[in-house]
């Protein structure tokens, strides 16, 4: 019988007989086999989500679109009116509209599937996780893989995958806030409670989807998915959508202005010729509709919310791949305007791997070379090799180090060197194989007994046997220096043991102010041989009489490339602080060889100072400090807020329980994926794989990049759009004069509705999408960053946007003109050879324009083939022109007929000019800009400006 639904009140009964009832043991757990079971009969353990939407009804969403109503109103048109005509042959106009619908449709669909999937794989990366125990070995799986009977295993920092009952709970403190509204972590145990006891005080249960404040716990899991109490809740809840980003927003409102704003233009062209032009046909008037309803639907770039998302979402892969897991696309566009980083220390600007740096003995100080775990390097005297007596007394305080701690140090396959057990223990193993001693327990040493650490005592010992000194029996005591100098009566001097007289103990205390100015953390090691059985006396009688060997001065050494990136945020205008737990001294230490502050003399403000000021202090100190240390969690949390209020965009890192309220008050929340809990990785944005700091400054360089594409492309399709909405109106405007007048005054237009469509399906999408993907600038990040009030399409950007779109529709109506009877120039050519050179001319200008696009003020041959995706795009449509101009069943549909060489070379010619005339004009600006200092050139120069 599967134990779903036979637990009603789990709180209520004893986790033993709990855990039989629920087919499973409390120290070994399910066997895999089980698990696995289970997992296929409940499902994963998640909440129920909407139904997945079907491939088809999601096609057919990309009609419910008011262009898309535009365009099946043009086919209900053609095709009525084609039946009033007597139904002649096909109806060639309404076939082609409605292919031109297809396509966009699935274009759009494919697009939309794309970023999707790229959405998904991202969530996958950034999976909370669980540890569980089965077949009596710890294992960490997904939370979606948890199975009622699965025993949960609970450490601080973890989210709570499955609603569990308690059977082990040390010091165990839960964050509730999100299930039951208590604000205060709340106390758990393991004691059974009344079956009718309230939700909030069900102190024996665990719930999914709160946190562990403090301790550790395990537990029984009895509901998964929907069954849980968050389950309960969701099932109560309608489903909400998501909110749009600042960007989706203003492309929103662009698409509605420019829809009222075209809509108008094409009743005023439509008014115009019902007006003033000679309809003397069903066919004439059809004509004029047609024309009206592809004008409105050429202007607007109808493909642009599909194209956004699958450039933030390939941004966002890309991120990926350098260990930066973006959660959210709205945070891309967020990164590039990030203005402050703060950062926390351990493992993000420094390695999270204890070094010792540095040995006192009585002989002398010696320095350790080389940083982390990989034990390379030497350990040398001020003047080079170590003399014997010193080396002896270094042995002896390494070794002894070692010996006094539990931490591993091993070789991988792969010849990486990792720890397990406590970093600061770790250091003293790769210090002593620095000295050419291996590690000593099992080789000569064999441990007793130990005396634990505690925080009161600051100290911990170990009784060892010495198996090369016939069996003798040491205690060896690592701690604080000061407190193992109360407790030595000795010092070692080489070989030997020396009473510790006052003079040593104020040489020893002044090396360890020492090491504390260089921001070092201080260890002593210490030692004395015991007699036959006196390893069974008290611990307090032990740590007696001991010999004092020596200090060590241990670092958590900066990343060099860390160093690196922080230099590389100032060129870009992003100011970097440091917000630490550790203490002020190392702080300092660290962000002066950082190059977070000017040198070690800026000292670092502490969250006992923060305290002592007002609030405009507390403004001030933001401003101007970049080092805060020892500081709690709300302390972040204010810097943060203090920092938003001065008008800043903040990143904030963090991994811990406690980071999370600050996590999520930045504007960009970045979680630790190493060290970081589940926590942490819930309330951020962004992921970082690696938990390096050089990873952030990686992602805001992205972030920089994909909003210059983003105005790029905008540029691009606005302006051509532009093109083809000029170079209608004005033709119809300026028709007299260009020779576009029909017999009898009938009615001519320059491009036809279906010409005017081919160019927007041929034209938009794939030049748009691979402007998407230009590699960022060389100078993305010499430039501030990007304000908060500016906006995606500026006032100059506009006035670019018109400057192209009329040379476009001059050049256009020009060809026309070159090839028409009449007009400025004398042509000889028939209407539909002049409107097919005319459409070839608009096409190809287009096509140019994707480079002019490219940035607002840098010439058109800078970086011109670092994106072949684009090139691409480009040939595509070219070669598909051809074929509109060239093949007989595209030259039917299209009412175009073939071009000699001589009019190519004059249509690629006449396009030109919306190239050279961009190039010109970003002359102009660029020339401005060095007058007026050259910021505005830089800015223009990465693709800001238009």
């Amino acid at each position: 019988m599967d134990p779903i639904g036979t637990v009603a009140h789990p709180w209520s009964e004893a986790p033993d007989g709990l855990a039989a009832r629920l087919g499973t043991r409390l120290d070994a757990g399910l066997s895999e086999a089980e698990a696995e079971r289970r997992l296929a009969a409940h499902g994963p353990n998640e909440l129920a989500a909407e139904p997945p939407v079907p491939a088809w009804r999601r096609f057919l969403a990309r009609f419910r679109d008011p262009l898309v109503y535009l365009l099946l109103a043009a086919i209900a048109i053609s095709a009525g009116a084609w039946l009033a005509e007597g139904a002649p042959g096909w109806p060639v106009d309404a076939l082609v509209i409605a292919m031109i619908v297809l396509l966009n449709a699935g274009l759009g669909f494919v697009q939309e599937a794309k970023a999707s999937s790229a959405v998904a794989e991202l969530a996958k990366m950034s999976a909370v996780t669980s540890s569980v125990l089965r077949d009596g070995v710890v294992h960490r799986v997904p939370s979606r893989e948890l199975v009622p009977g699965d025993v949960l295993l609970l450490a601080e920092g973890d989210a709570v995958g499955a609603d569990a009952r308690l059977a082990v709970a040390t010091a165990l403190r839960l964050q509730e806030a999100s299930l039951t509204g208590e604000s205060a972590p709340v106390t758990k145990d393991a004691a059974a409670l009344p079956a009718d006891t309230a939700l909030a005080e069900r102190r024996s249960m665990v719930f999914k989807g709160t946190a562990v404040a403090q301790g550790t716990g395990r537990a029984l899991v009895t509901a998964t998915g929907m069954g849980t109490e968050m389950g309960a809740i969701a099932g109560m809840l309608e489903a909400t959508g998501d909110e749009p980003t600042p960007l989706q927003r203003e492309v929103g409102r662009l698409g509605k202005v420019l829809g009222v704003a075209v809509v108008a233009v094409a009743v005023v062209v439509m008014a115009t010729l019902f007006l003033f032009a000679d309809i003397g046909s069903l066919g004439d008037a059809v004509t004029v509709l047609l024309l009206g309803v592809s004008l409105a639907v050429a202007a607007v770039p109808e493909g642009l919310p599909a194209i956004l998302s699958v450039v933030l979402a390939l941004g966002v892969q890309r991120m990926a791949r350098r260990r930066a897991i973006v959660k959210r696309l709205a945070s891309v566009e967020t990164l590039g305007s990030a203005s402050v980083i703060c950062s926390d220390k351990t493992g993000t600007l420094t390695r999270s791997e204890m070094t010792i740096q540095r040995v006192a003995t009585a002989s002398g100080t010696s320095r350790v070379t080389g940083v982390g775990y990989v034990p390379e390097g030497e350990v040398l005297a001020a003047d080079g090799e170590l003399p014997p007596a010193q080396r002896a007394e270094g042995i002896v305080v390494l070794s002894g180090g070692s010996l006094a701690g539990n931490a591993q140090l091993s070789e991988d396959d792969e010849g990486g060197w990792e720890i397990q057990g406590d970093p600061t223990e770790a250091a003293f193993l790769v210090a002593e194989r620095k000295l050419g001693v291996h590690e000593r327990r099992g080789r000569r040493f064999e441990r007793l007994r130990e005396i634990p650490f505690s925080s009161e005592r600051k100290m911990m010992s170990t009784i060892e046997v010495d198996h090369e000194h016939g069996g003798e029996r040491v205690l060896i005591a690592k701690g604080a220096p000061d407190v193992l100098l109360r407790r030595c009566s000795h010092e070692r001097v080489g070989m030997a043991l020396v009473p510790l007289d006052e003079a040593a103990r104020a040489r020893i205390l002044g090396e360890v102010a020492a090491m504390g100015r260089d921001a070092l953390r201080t260890l002593g090691v210490a030692y004395r041989a015991l007699a036959p059985g006196e390893e069974e006396a008290g611990d307090a009688e032990l740590e007696q009489g001991l010999a004092y060997v020596g200090t060590v001065g241990i670092i958590d050494p900066p990343r060099e490339e860390a160093a690196v990136a922080i230099a590389e945020a100032r060129r870009a205008g992003i100011r970097v602080v440091m917000i630490t737990g550790d203490h002020p001294d190392t702080a300092a230490r660290i962000a002066a060889d950082l190059g977070i502050t000017a040198g070690s003399e800026e000292c670092a403000l502490t969250g006992r100072d923060l305290d002592a000021l007002d609030d405009a202090g507390f403004d001030e100190a933001v401003r101007r400090v970049s080092v805060f240390a020892r500081v709690a969690p709300a302390h972040k949390l204010r810097i943060v807020d203090a920092l938003q209020a001065q008008g800043n965009v903040v990143a904030m890192t963090g991994d811990g329980v406690n980071d999370a309220p600050a996590l999520k008050s930045a504007d960009i929340g970045v979680a630790m994926g190493l060290t970081g809990t589940e926590v942490s990785k819930e309330a951020a944005d962004m992921i970082l794989a690696d938990d390096n700091f050089a990873t952030i400054v990686d992602a805001v360089r992205e972030g920089r990049g994909i909003f210059d594409n983003i105005r790029k492309f905008l540029r691009y399709l606005l302006s051509s759009n532009m093109g083809e909405v000029l170079t209608v109106f004005l033709g119809v405007v300026l028709a007299g004069h260009i020779g576009l007048t029909g017999a009898d005054g009938a009615l001519v237009l320059p491009l036809l509705a279906t010409q005017i469509l081919w160019i927007n399906l041929v034209t938009d999408a794939g030049p748009a999408l691979a402007m998407g993907l230009d590699p960022a600038d060389d100078d993305v990040m010499a430039r501030p960053p990007r304000r908060l009030d500016e906006r995606v399409i500026d006032g100059r950007m506009w006035s670019g946007v018109l400057q192209v779109g009329l040379v476009m529709a001059a050049a256009t109506l020009l060809t026309l003109d070159i090839h028409l009877p009449g007009g400025l120039m004398e042509g000889s050519r028939d209407l539909d050879n002049a409107r097919t050179a005319a459409f070839t001319t608009l096409v190809f200008a287009q096509l140019f324009n994707c480079f002019n696009a490219r940035s607002g003020s840098a010439s058109a041959v800078h970086a011109l083939f670092t994106n072949a995706w684009l090139w691409g795009a480009v040939a595509l449509s070219a070669l598909l022109q051809v074929a509109v101009v060239h093949l007989g069943v595209l030259n039917t549909a299209f009412n175009t007929v073939p071009l000699d060489a001589g009019q190519w070379a004059g249509c690629i010619a006449m396009a030109s000019s919306v190239l050279w005339y961009g190039e010109l004009r970003k002359l102009v600006l660029r020339s401005v800009a060095a007058g007026r200092g050259g910021d505005a050139g830089r800015r223009g120069s990465a693709g800001a400006g238009a």
